[in-house]
């Protein structure tokens, strides 16, 4: 029995110090298989060279097409319009007459003040040869002259007035469609019609304030209407001299031809406003921009590892932005993967070729 024991105790020893020696053996093989097991590979990431080059900015903005000079055309006085003389829709010119108002009721009145005038002015006349024989005073003489000169003015009042029941053109243009016939009455609220002038045309559109330096006067833009693919050129010819508080922009207005008259006021306008040239300018894809709580930021390489930097942006065109801090000529930006980049990663840097 005791035989018995002693076998199962050397066994148990020796199986013991067996698994010993396999342990001691395998660490001294590879000490250092933990420690690489739980390192992660590098990751390999896509970059490009950062490089300054030219920029020439053009940004698409709303408008609208506006006629350069547009009026509702109202009467000055009351009475019946007796005649129309123009025609809807066509080409009127600056002063001709529109419309006639009846004016026999302030003719009969001139003729009134006509006479009232006549004698008044005989009255001063003989008033004076009375003064310089010192039969009446100087103060009847001024009472009669007074006389005089009001019963003229009264006259010339007149005259104005029935000049008024002539109705003209401020200006040459279109005129619309009439709102009134023969015989209407009307007072100086009667809206006649309106008149037009589409020649040249006017585009009014508003600018972000972050661009309202990178613009001049007399500068050229381009413009497209609805329905039509021919593109329109425009002068700039008037900035609003400030920023609008609501909305944060600046109101520009620009002259464009119209001499065929194919726009027409109030049709929305896409315009192409070329902005100031930049020179060495930092372009970079839109999509390896990170927006964050500070701000934006991008991933550079440096010394094989990732490292996040904050940039400020001014523009953005349909596949880059431009970077005006942050990055500089030559860092190595990285343009792949880069969500799932931190900083300190290892990474491994693959050249964009051109």
């Amino acid at each position: 029995m005791k035989s018995k024991t002693l076998f199962f105790l050397v066994l148990a020893v020796a199986l013991g110090a067996l698994v010993v020696y396999r342990i001691s053996k395998n660490s001294e093989k590879d000490p250092k298989a933990g420690a690489q097991g739980d390192k992660k590979p590098p990751i390999t990431a896509e970059a490009r060279i950062v490089e300054p080059q030219n920029f020439s900015n053009t940004i698409s903005l709303s408008g609208s097409l506006e006629a350069n000079e547009e009026v509702a055309i109202h009467p000055e006085v009351s009475g019946i319009a007796e005649k129309i003389l123009f025609i809807e829709g066509a080409r009127v010119t600056k002063g001709q007459v529109l419309v006639k108002v009846n004016d026999s009721e302030l003719r009969a009145q001139l003729l009134q003040a006509i006479t009232k005038e006549n004698l008044a002015s005989e009255n001063e006349r003989r008033a004076k040869l009375l003064l310089k024989k010192e039969a009446i005073s100087q103060e009847e003489y001024d009472i009669a002259s007074a006389d005089y000169r009001t019963a003229k003015a009264q006259k010339q009042l007149i005259q104005v007035q029935i000049g008024k029941t002539s109705i003209k053109a401020p200006f040459s243009g279109t005129i619309g469609l009439r709102n009134i016939s023969p015989g209407t009455y009307v007072t100086p609220a009667t809206a006649i019609a309106n008149l037009v002038n589409t020649n040249p045309l006017k585009i009014t559109f508003s600018l972000p304030e972050k661009y309202a330096t990178e613009i001049t006067k007399n500068g050229t833009l381009q413009f497209t209407v609805a329905n039509e693919s021919k593109t329109y050129t425009a002068k700039i010819y008037a900035i609003e001299p400030a920023i609008e508080a609501t909305t944060r922009t600046l109101r520009v207005r620009a002259y464009a031809d119209n001499a065929n008259g194919t726009l027409i006021p109030g049709t929305f306008a896409n315009v192409q406003l070329p902005l100031k040239n930049i020179p060495d300018a930092i372009l970079i894809p839109s999509e390896v921009v990170i927006p964050v709580k500070d701000g934006k930021k991008v991933y550079i390489a440096q010394n094989g590892k990732a490292k996040s930097v904050l940039i400020e942006t001014l523009t953005r065109t349909g596949k880059d932005v431009v970077v005006t801090s942050g990055l500089k000529a030559g860092d190595t930006l990285l343009v792949s993967g880069v969500m799932a980049l931190k900083d300190d990663a290892d990474i491994t840097v693959k050249l964009q070729t051109k």
